[in-house]
């Protein structure tokens, strides 16, 4: 039986990547949804004045950026972390803005499509 189970089988509380994901999960949610409503600085906090800092955004962007190498050292990866990251790392004229950006994430989430392609693969034939 596998640590991580429990005599019925089931995934108990104790295995830490279910633990860091739930708890990265938590935490994006609520951001995004500040984000959404219209709160700057969740996606990238470079065009804000000090006193817009938004602390929870910037723990969420620190541990987005840890995240990858702990799941990695256990050959596995956390999509919605990785979609983070992504949305991060836009930016330039075509950029959406972070409140539309959220938006979408979160439909996204709810729609259960974190993880696949945002668009449709280019086939060049």
């Amino acid at each position: 039986m596998d640590s991580r189970e429990s005599t019925e089988g089931e995934p108990t509380q104790s295995d830490p990547l279910e633990a860091l994901s739930r708890a990265f999960s938590d935490q994006l949610l609520a951001c995004l949804d500040e984000c959404a409503r219209g709160r700057k600085g969740l996606f990238s906090s470079t065009a804000l004045d000090d006193e817009a800092v938004w602390p929870e955004a910037e723990r969420l962007r620190e541990l987005a950026l840890a995240l990858p190498d702990v799941f990695a050292q256990q050959g596995e990866r956390n999509a919605l972390c990785d979609e983070f990251l992504d949305l991060c790392s836009m930016h330039g004229e075509y950029h959406p803005g972070e409140r539309k950006l959220a938006r979408e994430f979160l439909a996204r989430i709810e729609r259960g499509e974190v993880g696949t392609p945002t668009e449709p693969e280019f086939k060049p034939w």
